[in-house]
């Protein structure tokens, strides 16, 4: 237990909710008494800072320092806050660092960017690079947004230009570009004698006319970088557009003159001379407009992933930092925001300088807030506070550089057996290493070997996991990406050549030495940012290319020796500061593009490529390890409670491949090998008319043949009988569909789609699903789906107890409360229905009052099917949770030794102790070798009959289920203490126990 998490508000639950033009500020309110009453603490919001028009999730922000008006006013969100701080819930924002969205023209630092190209104002706050490989793009920022090649587009007439209050504006369907001011003078000039010979010499509006022209090359060139004439250009464009605004209005003879030229720009479509003015006007521009395909190779502005429409921003410069960070930091200060959650911090240039710059501006502002509540903070004295709160900070930091006075967490994906970086002030992560850990629970390690048979066979696939990683990743980046490697080989053979020993090493050798070592890179990213490595990052390095040389023989070795001298900061001594800072800013950028790739060769292509088992394809998952041993996940959650006891845990996130309740019924394939062997393959058969042939080959091809299989068994509707629902299913299906094989990018993809593999995979799903045409199928798969929903349900329950009473803080996404059949998004962004929760919800505490809870409990039981058995799972375990919020937080965690018995290898179970206070949580899993085999699926009434939890003998001897109310005492079982089996799960799936021993109370 860090002393942090006792001077700091860390949530006891958090609920996630998507905030859009479909749920707004308003509706949000309304449903803040029904989240508090479940058991949540603290809401959990997607961003809600300005966002491109029509955003569903927030993550394309046009401007930090504004809300989205698209989810509500400034009326609406103080309404929204005063509730919340009513109900006394925390709120946990969403706080993005990486990226803006420049698809806008709402984003105004960009469109100056645009405008202005190096000599603007906001140029500090994206990283372009201006001197690129591509020598036309020095100075000007490449941007791939047309359908079409730049010569088509143009002659098309699809290219604008246009003039709005002084200012000349190129437009492209719904974009905008904003022209260069000092290239008015190519429009404003031409012609301007036939002007002069209709107004006259002396005309004030032709002098006038003139004059601006005359200022207009007066203006700093675009390319200027010295601030004061940064500054000059700022300032003296905008009174160049005022003026000429004026004079449009003023003189009918200018106006046409203008808007004659403005036409004759535009062209005449079918006679391409008449497109010279326009393109040569766009030579000059700070922007160059390209084919969107060409983003690929050549683009120059770092974006988020390979994302087009988001440019990365350099969080790294103090400035930028400041003006992105006012509003969040404001309601920082307020108390609104009582905990942030960083969106992909490997992004950042330098995660850990972020970190504790984000932890010291918390620190700041809430004791700002704090002197102003009491009056001592004065207008003349908040400067002043602001510095002594500073320094305040940086004693309490060099005192103690573990303090973490503010609630962060990161959205940080680990991979196995990789540790949180304790150098950064956070309280780690956002739960994808505890989702991946529990869901592995429920698959069954010891049919590995068969499963991978079973998948080899139907697939006719002999690629192994790493394999395909290996293979994506490189493919990631010789498409998608392979920009970002070109500007990155560039940088380091400026390094080599400062070197007579490196300078011989080709620009083409150098970026596939690049390629194979970030294709073996074991991990997201490292973290380097000073000239002392820690180990941790030293072996990832070694590991990569010492990798990478072994598999490329052929190549010299010395090519990789000087990679690694690289990456390991081996910096010759002769080098003076400014070569040593080139090669630590190579290092430090290099890691910024490990992560992307990763990213996407793993999580959105390899992903949807290895489908062994597909609920182990989870973001942070190892695809490759099959299950989790109760060991495992004892040890983890022993790690946790020492080391990150105030870290989320999570089964479900707005990011997640599959919702927590498609893993889980996936997850009951694992048990039963031989039957779904069976199954795939009479599937198959009674499909194969469904299938048409294309050039040759089977569509869908195998492997997504048997993805499909097992997304159906996963994500089938528990009310297929309803017309509407399993309609909507069947719609599902097919958007899904089309969306995993372009992922995939085997067969088709979202750059070079396939249409007719797609339309073909497509109607298979239509043809599979439809009563008529997919009859056999649909009994025999239905028939199936029983077993696999029935145990799924149970896998499901258990997940969620064990979220909630594991080390941690548990989180919840939105609408899981209830049954939960969501595939990745935007599938996962569907509305929830929170008036029949809350509903749900009031019917419950007036049961409560009403009924024992043994009969609550067996009615939702009775009736698993309509989702209500998860939501009291979750109330009950949550209403517990919360009351013992600070005993839990503290309570040591006992692992429970393996059940003895029949069926005692089917159960798992830990116990939190501290004081007096006793919980004892036990939950079944592989419950398929358990069921009666009748017409109505359920676990055998003899199942349980002589299993049992073993009790250690300093745990109490009684104890009472919360979600029965049913009592149990322990008995001897092979000279131990042990709970009876059939008392924890006769009556309900789950149990959850609280018993005390005599010691200290609460």
């Amino acid at each position: 237990m860090t002393k942090e998490c006792a001077r700091t508000r860390i949530p006891v639950s958090t609920y996630r909710l998507q905030l859009n033009s479909d749920f707004t500020f308003s509706e949000a309110r309304n449903i803040l008494g029904y989240l508090s009453d479940l058991g949540i603490t603290d809401i959990y919001t997607s961003s809600y800072l300005k966002a491109r028009s029509g955003s569903l999730h927030g993550y394309d922000i046009v401007d930090f320092q504004r809300l989205n008006d698209e989810i509500g006013s400034p009326e609406e969100f103080d309404s929204f806050v005063d509730e919340q701080k009513r109900q006394g819930l925390g709120q946990l924002f969403d706080l993005v660092p990486n990226h803006m969205c420049i698809a806008s023209s709402e984003n105004v630092w960009w469109m100056d960017v645009l405008e202005n190209g190096p000599s603007s104002i906001y140029a500090r706050f994206f990283d372009i690079n201006w001197n690129p490989v591509k020598r036309e793009l020095k100075n000007k920022i490449l941007v791939p947004i047309l359908g079409d090649q730049y010569g088509r587009v143009l002659e098309n007439q699809e290219l604008k230009l246009s003039m709005e209050e002084g200012s000349f504006l190129l437009s492209y369907w719904d974009h905008r570009f904003p022209i260069r001011p000092d290239s008015y003078i190519q429009i404003l000039s031409y012609r301007i004698k036939e002007l002069e010979s209709v107004l006259s010499a002396d005309n004030e509006h032709y002098i006038e006319l003139l004059s601006i022209n005359t200022a207009l090359t007066h203006l700093p060139l675009y390319t200027e970088t010295d601030p004061d004439k940064m500054a000059e250009r700022n300032r003296e464009k905008e009174i160049v557009k005022r003026r000429l605004h004026v004079l449009y209005n003023e003189s009918p003879g200018v106006r046409e003159f203008i808007d004659t030229n403005i036409s004759m720009f535009n062209g005449v479509k079918g006679d391409p001379p008449s497109f010279d003015l326009l393109d040569q006007l766009l030579q000059g521009q700070a922007f160059r407009l390209s084919y969107w395909r060409v983003a690929t190779e050549e683009i120059n502005y770092r974006r988020f992933f390979d994302i087009n429409d988001l440019a990365a921003i350099r969080m790294e410069d103090p400035f930028v930092f400041a003006e992105t960070h006012k509003l969040p930091l404001r309601l920082v200060g307020e108390g609104t925001v009582t905990g942030l959650r960083i969106d992909h911090p490997d992004g950042l240039y330098d995660p850990s300088q972020y970190f504790n710059r984000l932890q010291r501006k918390c620190y700041i502002e809430r004791g700002l807030e704090g002197e102003r509540l009491t009056g001592q903070e004065g207008e003349d004295g908040r400067a002043a506070a602001a510095d002594r709160l500073g320094r305040d900070y940086d004693e309490m930091i060099f005192s103690d550089r573990h303090a973490k006075p503010f609630y962060i967490i990161g959205e940080k994906i680990l991979m196995r057996n990789e540790e949180m970086p304790d150098e950064w002030p956070i309280y780690s992560t956002t739960g994808y290493s505890f989702c991946n850990l529990v869901g592995g629970l429920f698959v069954d390690p010891s049919n590995a070997a068969a499963f991978t048979r079973i998948y080899k066979r139907f697939t006719r696939s002999t690629e192994n996991y790493q394999q395909v990683i290996y293979d994506k990743k490189k493919f990631i980046m010789q498409t998608a990406m392979s920009s970002e490697i070109n500007t990155l080989a560039n940088y380091l053979n400026r390094i080599s050549e400062k070197n007579r020993h490196t300078r011989d090493f080709t620009f083409n050798s150098l970026t596939a030495a690049i390629v194979e070592v970030i294709a073996f890179f074991p991990v997201y990213r490292t973290y380097i940012n000073n000239w002392n490595i820690v180990e941790r990052d030293r072996k990832y390095i070694e590991f990569a290319v010492t990798r990478a040389k072994r598999a490329n023989t052929n190549v010299n070795p010395s090519l990789f020796a000087f990679l690694a001298d690289v990456l390991l900061l081996q910096c010759p001594p002769d080098f003076n500061d400014e070569d040593r800072s080139q090669w630590l800013d190579f290092v430090m950028r290099f890691q910024q593009i490990t992560g992307p790739v990763m990213a996407k060769g793993l999580e959105d292509t390899s992903f949807y490529v290895y489908n062994r088992l597909i609920c182990l394809n989870e973001v942070g998952g190892s695809p490759d390890q099959f299950g989790t041993t109760a060991k495992e996940f004892h040890e983890h959650n022993m790690n946790r409670l020492k080391n990150w006891p105030c870290a989320l845990v999570t089964t479900s996130t707005h990011d997640s491949k599959r919702s927590e309740d498609v893993r889980a019924r996936i997850s009951v394939l694992s048990e039963i090998p031989e039957e779904w062997r069976k199954r795939v393959a009479g599937w198959s058969q009674l499909n194969k008319k469904r299938r048409l042939p294309l050039n040759g080959r089977r569509v869908p091809d195998a492997n997504d043949e048997y993805f499909l299989y097992q997304t159906l068994a996963g994500a089938w509707p528990l009310n297929a009988e309803n017309e509407s629902e399993y309609g909507s299913f069947v719609q599902r299906m097919k958007d899904y569909m089309l969306k995993a094989i372009r992922e995939a990018k085997v067969n088709t993809s979202w750059i070079i789609p396939h249409p007719d593999y797609e339309e073909q995979s497509v109607a298979f799903v239509e043809r599979i699903l439809t009563r008529k045409t997919g009859r056999e199928f649909l009994e025999d798969f239905e028939l199936f789906e029983k077993k696999i929903a029935y145990c799924g349900m149970c896998n499901s329950l258990s997940q969620t107890l064990l979220k909630i009473m594991s080390p941690g803080v548990p989180d919840f996404y939105q609408g899981t409360e209830l049954w939960n059949f969501s595939l990745v998004d935007p599938d996962n962004r569907r509305p929830v229905d929170y008036e029949r929760r809350t509903a749900l919800l009031e019917d419950f505490k007036r049961l409560e009052k009403e009924v024992p809870a043994e009969q609550v409990a067996a009615d939702v039981f009775a009736h698993w099917d309509d989702g209500r058995i998860k939501m009291y799972v979750t109330y009950k375990a949550l209403a517990l949770r919360k009351r013992y919020a600070s005993v839990l937080r503290e309570a040591d965690y006992v692992a429970l030794e393996p059940a003895g018995g029949p069926a005692g290898g089917h159960v798992v179970g830990f116990a939190r102790q501290y004081g007096s206070h006793v919980f004892v949580v036990a939950v079944p899993r592989f419950l398929t070798g358990l069921l009666d085999g009748g017409q109505r699926v359920a676990i055998k009434a003899e199942a349980w009959k002589g299993s049992y939890l073993r009790i250690p003998s300093h745990l109490p001897p009684s104890y009472e289920d919360v979600f029965t109310g049913r009592k149990a005492r322990t008995e001897e079982y092979q000279h131990n203490e042990a709970l009876h089996c059939a008392d924890l799960f006769d009556a309900f799936p789950v149990a959850l126990l609280y018993g005390s021993n005599d010691g200290p109370n609460e």
